[in-house]
Formats: C-alpha cells, structure tokens, sequence
C-alpha cells in the first residue's frame, strides 16, 4: 500500500526548523540557476536546471550513455542516479568550456560537483509543494568539525512525485561527504549516496500501427495497471583526492563504485494504436535488474614556467569493470483492444515466467598523455593521446559466450587564439570510444546490452567579450556516430552512421543593471547516411532530432520591490522525426514558465519563497522514445518552494 506524505507535515516542519534560525550567510537560499550560469549550454544547481543541453543530451547525444561523466573534474562510470543530495550541481563542458580539459571527449562532459564543507556551519531546509502538488522535504548541512581541517557535508531528502501520466512515486536521497584536508595542500573527499524509489507506477509507451500519431488523450490519468511499478535501488560511493606537490607537481585521482538496483520492473506498451485511438494493452514484467561498475582515475601534472607561457604534462590512468545482469523477461500479458487512455484495471498475476538473465562484464583500460600550453594574451593550446583497451563478454542464455573488443588510438587536439583582449577564436578535434546503453522497452530485444562505438568530433568558434557583464559564444561542431534504429524485424541494433552538423550560440550575463541573461540557440542539421539510406531501409533523418533549439532565460529585480526579483523561461523545440522512414513527424512546440523569488529574512536567518508556472500555456507535444513509438509530456504545472539557512 502506498504511503502518502501529508502536505501541511511537511510545511509545519520547515516553518518550525526555520523558526528557530540564527544568524548565518545565505547557502541553499541563494541558489538561482540564471545568475550562476556561465554559459546557455546547461548547468544545475540544487534543485534547478538551465540551458539547451543537460546530462541526458548534448548536440543530440547522450554525454551519461557515452560514459563521459566527471566528477569534480575525476573520471567514473556512472550507473546510477547522482542525486542532488550528494552533488550541488553539474555543468555542461562543451565548445570553450572543454578545453582546459586535458582528456576530452566527443558528445560533451557532465561534471558535477560534490558537496562540500566550508569554515561555516549551516543548515538548510527546503520545503516544497512541486509539480501537481506532490509535497517534498529536504534537510542539507555543511558542518565544519575542525576548523580548515575537516568537516561534513550531508542531505537528507524525502518526497512524493506526481506525474504528467497520472503515475506517482515514493523517493528517499541522502549523500554524505566528508572532507578532510590535512595540509594546506591536500584534499580528501570520500562521498556516499543513495536514490530509492518506490511505488513508481510506469509510464506508457505508445506505439502507433502505421506513420501517424497518436491522438491526443488527457494527461494526469493514470491508465495502466495499478500493480505495474517500478522500484530502484540506486548508490555510488568512493574517494576522491587531489594534492599539489611543491611549485609544480599536481596530483588528481579516484575511485567510485556505482550500482544500480531494479529489484522490481515493468514496462507498459500500447500497441499497434490506430488513429482512432484504440489500443492493445501488453505488460512485459521484468525479474531483478543489476547494474554495476568500478571505476577510477589517476593523473599526475607537471608544470614549469617560461615567461609569460605555462606548459603542464599530464599522465594519466583510467580504468572501469562493469558486471551487468538483465533480460529474462516474462512473456508479454495481452489485455487485448480497449480506447487508449482509459483504465481496465486487471488482476495482478500470481506469479510470473522469468526466462535467464544475460550476464555481460567489461573491463576498460585507457592511458594518455596530454600537453598543455598557456600563452599570456596570445592562446593556449592542448594536444593529446590516449590508448584504450576494451574487452566486453556476454552470456546469453543458449548461446555460447560472445566476445567484443577494441583497441583504439584517441586522440585529441585544441587550440585558442586571443585576438584582443575580448575576442578568442578556438578550435579542436577529438577522437573517441563510447558505451551505446542498452535497446529500448519496445525493441524485440529490449534491455540487449549494444556494442562500443567509435566516435569523433570537430567543432570550432568564437568568444567575445560585450561590455563587462555580458558573454558571447558563437561556434560550429560536427559529430559523427554510428547510428542506431530498429530493424525491419523490431531489432535494435546500427543499421547506418549519423552526423550532427551544425551552430550553437550563448549569450549570457547582465544586459543592464537589475537584469540577468542566459539566451542559447542550437540549429543542428542532423543526417543519416550508409547503405541502409540507399536501400530505403532507414530515412535519412534521424529518430527524435530536432533541427532547432532555442532556450532564453531572463531575470529582472525590481528596484522598487526590494527581496523580490521576477523571471522567464522561453524555449522553442522545431519538427522531429518519429518514424524509421521519415514519414512520421511531430510539429514544432514551443514551452514558457514565469517564476517569481522572494528573498527575505526569517528572524536573523535568510530565506528564500521560490515560486513557478512551468508550461503556461499547457502546450500538448510527444516525447518520441523510437520508430513510431511516443510518450506523454508535462502539462502546466506549479512549484511553490520555501528555503531557509540557519545556524547549525
């Protein structure tokens, strides 16, 4: 039975934490997304996400399935969740931003940043009614034991979802992070978190019976089975630590086991949909699904001055293993036709037939050296090579174990040149190999584990300081891939090679006083190409890639309403392809929330009233998971967020 959190708990907590505040600086409610931004291709920070880009898709890939992650600048294999209980937040290092990177890499890089004891105590509570009233809490101090020497950082998160689909969910996060800095020079960071979901009732996936949409249906009602949820388990823990040693040696490293759990999974498929909305119910129950990696860095830098240049070595190390176990999925339950979107609520089987599970390992070992040069008011430039050995077994049941491997050059180089003292040309190309995730819920081989591929990348462009306060970045990529569809026999599997061509543009900063800017455009040209494209097998277009983006956030203090501050988020997404063929396509849509901060004092504590209309217009579009596949989106919806700091 599903525990429900009451709503007036939750704000009576955080109204009597915060009543009893003390004097302290702003921490948790000073977060604003817009002000901390550096550029429009994405960031988070706490509980807020900005930008065209987000871990999930960079230049029309997927920078977490890629496997470049990062954490505080350290490689891992992410598996999991990283929930905002351990990180404060991530950016999105992409164009410029990547190229104080000595080991880049195609698709962009997600860093995200631990969270971190300072020299002040602090704790903060954040009480929330978020999207269709779904009420949450969330408790995060930074306690500092001695002083300059070692101190804790720990959330404690707890909350109900609610859902565009009608489906809800129970969430419990937590992380912990030590920090220990012994020296002056040296900093240890051990770091533990967990992500449990419960009751996650899963959402729909549509499959149409020919090229078309679906017809459009009410969105928050749930209308798949009651007992279909979803449950995960989800932790990543380890060390990190960096040391400078003397004038000129530098010493960065870690390791990180991440695992993530699904004791318990389902997918619901309405199939072959008709354009007058009728439906075949099929629900695929999946038995224990685990996902495990151990993985680490190690990098040594040297570095020696000559005159106004900087030149610093790097050598470095990275390894993972992976043990995975999935598939063996029960025969599919057919419901038979009924109108999409409405409840036939059915018996929960007794038992189900789970077939055997695949069982795959990996184990990567890359080595590069890299060189970076740094000329005062002239560039800096970056060149390196990397060798990486990769080997990937599988066991399936009733085959014989299957064995890929790889054994690849990566290499990389960038440059950027000063023009002026506001005007910088950059360019780079990079090489890479890449994990391509597993095959979707409404593949015939759902959840196969797919091969590594090689990628490669070039992009080039422009930064030009406006004025003081405000940013430019005009630049141009080429990504190229091998590209991944379902067959004509429903296989997922690379059927051709895609390339993403095309510009990317962020302007951000303080137009004028009171004002804050984040504004980005991305117009892509995205093609697929290879002997599939001749034979008319695949459409030359990619599945589910638009051709533009455009994304500007805004934010206006007024003068005469001190505390408070008023801003806009405004995006536009153009046509997608959503069919092998090319024939199906979804219209263009474009979103708007408008937000509103209060900033404000609660005795001596400062505190923050966070409120927001995402979706004002309610605009209705398709997420397109395949060839004619869909899933809803979000309605409008409303988030009312109180932030108070105290004194721990």
């Amino acid at each position: 039975m599903q525990t429900r959190i009451p709503t007036p708990w939750l704000w009576t907590v955080g109204a009597a934490l915060a009543a009893c505040a003390g004097a302290v600086q702003a921490q948790r409610a000073g977060d604003n997304a817009v002000t901390a931004a550096e550029d429009a291709f994405g960031a988070t920070l706490g509980n807020e996400s900005i930008g065209l880009y987000s871990a999930k898709q960079v230049r029309g890939f997927s920078p977490v399935d890629a496997g470049n992650v990062r954490m505080d600048g350290i490689y891992f294999d992410r598996q999991g969740t990283v929930p905002p209980a351990l990180v404060e937040g991530s950016t999105i290092r992409v164009g410029p931003s990547a190229l104080n990177y000595p080991f880049p890499a195609p698709t962009g890089i997600v860093d995200y940043r631990l969270k971190k004891a300072g020299d002040e105590r602090v704790l903060s509570v954040l009480a929330a009614l978020n999207a269709y009233g779904a009420p949450a809490l969330e408790l995060d101090a930074r306690l500092p034991l001695a002083e300059g020497r070692f101190g804790i950082a720990a959330n404690l998160a707890i909350s109900r979802e609610e859902y565009y689909d009608g489906a809800d969910a129970r969430y419990v996060r937590a992380g912990l992070v030590p920090r220990w800095r012994p020296s002056e020079n040296v900093e240890i960071l051990p770091f533990w978190s967990i992500s449990r979901g419960r009751d996650e009732e899963v959402a729909p996936t549509i499959l149409t019976a020919g090229p078309y949409r679906p017809p459009k249906i009410e969105r928050r009602r749930h209308f798949g089975q009651s007992w279909s949820d979803n449950e995960y388990d989800s932790r990543n823990f380890g060390v990190l630590a960096k040391a400078r040693i003397g004038a000129d040696w530098a010493f960065a490293g870690g390791v990180v086991r991440s695992i993530n759990d699904q004791p318990q999974g389902f997918a619901e498929l309405f199939a072959d949909t008709t354009r007058e909305g009728l439906t075949r119910e099929r629900v695929v129950a999946d038995p224990r699904q685990r996902y495990a990696s151990t993985s680490g860095e190690l990098r040594l830098s040297r570095s020696f001055r000559e005159g106004p240049r900087l030149h610093v070595l790097h050598a470095a190390v990275r390894g993972r293993g992976v043990d995975n176990e999935y598939g063996g999925s029960a025969p599919a339950i057919d419901y038979g036709w009924r109108p999409l979107g409405e409840p036939q609520p059915q018996p929960r089987p007794d038992a189900f037939e789970f077939g055997e599970r695949t069982h795959d390992h990996v184990e990567q070992w890359t080595a590069g050296l890299a060189y970076e040069g740094r000329w005062r008011e002239v560039g800096e430039w970056n060149l390196g090579i990397q060798r990486s050995r990769y080997r990937k077994r599988i066991v399936q049941p009733g085959l014989a174990p299957a064995l890929s491997r790889d054994d690849p050059w990566l290499p990389s180089a960038s440059v950027s040149l000063q023009l002026s003292p506001r005007l910088a040309v950059y360019a780079g190309h990079t090489r890479g190999l890449e994990e391509s995730g597993i095959a979707p819920d409404d593949a015939a081989n759902r959840n196969q584990a797919l091969p590594a591929i090689r990628t490669r990348q070039s992009d080039a462009g422009l930064r030009w300081k406006l004025g003081e306060d405000m940013k430019l970045v005009a630049g141009a990529f080429d990504v190229r891939k091998p590209y991944f569809a379902t067959d004509e026999n429903n296989v997922f599997a690379p059927l051709a090679e895609v390339r993403h061509r095309g510009v990317e543009l962020s302007l951000s900063g303080k137009p004028a006083d009171n004002w804050n800017l984040v504004a980005g455009a991305v117009l892509m040209r995205p093609r697929v190409s290879g002997e599939a494209v001749r034979l008319g097998r695949v459409g030359d277009r990619p599945i589910g890639q638009t051709e533009q983006m455009l994304r500007t956030d805004v934010e206006y203090r007024p003068p005469w309403l001190p505390g408070w501050s008023f801003d806009a988020s405004m995006s536009r997404y153009g046509e997608r392809v959503a069919s092998r063929d090319g024939r199906n396509r979804v219209p263009a849509y474009a979103l708007v929330d408008l937000g509103a901060r209060y900033r404000f004092r609660l005795g001596d504590a400062p505190a923050s009233l966070r409120l927001l209309v995402a979706n004002v217009g309610d605009t209705f579009t398709w997420n397109i998971y395949g060839n004619n596949s869909f899933g809803l989106t979000d309605g409008r919806r409303y988030v009312a967020q109180l932030t108070v700091d105290f004194d721990g």
